[in-house]
């Protein structure tokens, strides 16, 4: 697969942490994406694709693209034989000077681009993307569509202030502190996150941590269960599997063995290190 990515210029940079264009076959059919402390941005410009967004929800398909706010559930993308489109990785509440609505009306519910933006300028985005010469012209249209887009968005400073310091201590912190440094009250924090984020101040600091924890696992070395959940500051290694399970649906275990897996079968993937295999 060809994976192009880079970060955008300011203020774009406040709100996302790249802008990246993918083409190729995928190295499998299905895959999962566990949550992540992040929103999604896709244009589509091949086969559609399909989402399913928790077990309990039916598959949907998306010709156009996709917005994603910050996700709580395991979501699963269901790939064409090939793939081509142009996305954003948005800071968890990078998302929200783009979208009409609430984020929390957006939350773990995957909208088409045209539900956000209607369909006039999504096709017209889409044809202009389609059309330009290379990825990197096709970033800089994106990027440039996105800053014409940038709206004044109420209590974006809040949010954004408080969630960093939550990414700085990859969760750790108590969110009530936060709260007082900031001198508001824990109903217009929570609400600010809500409508900006789609979830709690605490939700996100539970998703940094398991995040976190996450991304330092070696899946072509020897995990000691106990003191990575240790580290990671779980009271013990059941509260840990218990976390595990609530964001993949997997136990760390399983989790181990479907990345190995991934690594033995496509080794250096681009995808690889979030993504998993769901076939």
């Amino acid at each position: 697969m060809e994976y192009v990515s880079r970060v955008p210029r300011p203020p774009l940079d406040g709100l996302i942490d790249d802008l990246y264009y993918l083409e190729g076959a995928s190295p499998y059919a299905r895959l999962m994406l566990p949550p992540m402390p992040a929103a999604l941005f896709i244009v589509n410009l091949g086969a559609p694709f399909r989402i399913r967004a928790g077990t309990d929800i039916e598959t949907a398909e998306y010709a156009d693209g996709c917005v994603v706010t910050m996700p709580t559930r395991v979501f699963e993308f269901g790939y064409p034989p090939r793939t081509r489109s142009v996305g954003v990785h948005f800071k968890p509440w990078g998302l929200a000077p783009f979208l009409p609505m609430p984020a929390a009306e957006l939350c773990d519910r995957p909208v088409t681009i045209e539900q956000v933006w209607g369909r006039p300028a999504t096709a017209e985005l889409r044809d202009r993307l389609a059309t330009a010469d290379g990825p990197h012209e096709m970033l800089t249209l994106l990027e440039e569509e996105l800053t014409r887009r940038l709206c004044e968005t109420a209590g974006l400073g809040l949010v954004r202030h408080t969630s960093s310091v939550i990414a700085a201590t990859s969760g750790a912190v108590a969110i009530g502190d936060l709260r007082v440094a900031a001198g508001v009250s824990s109903t217009h924090l929570v609400q600010r996150f809500k409508e900006l984020i789609g979830v709690t101040p605490k939700r996100l600091a539970r998703t940094h941590r398991f995040t976190t924890t996450l991304l330092s696992i070696d899946p072509a070395g020897p995990i000691d269960w106990s003191e990575l959940a240790g580290a990671a500051g779980y009271f013990d290694q059941a509260h840990f599997g218990h976390e595990f399970r609530a964001f993949t649906g997997l136990t760390p275990t399983r989790y181990l063995e479907i990345r190995r897996r991934f690594l033995r079968e496509h080794p250096g993937h681009v995808l690889d290190g979030w993504s998993l295999p769901a076939d």
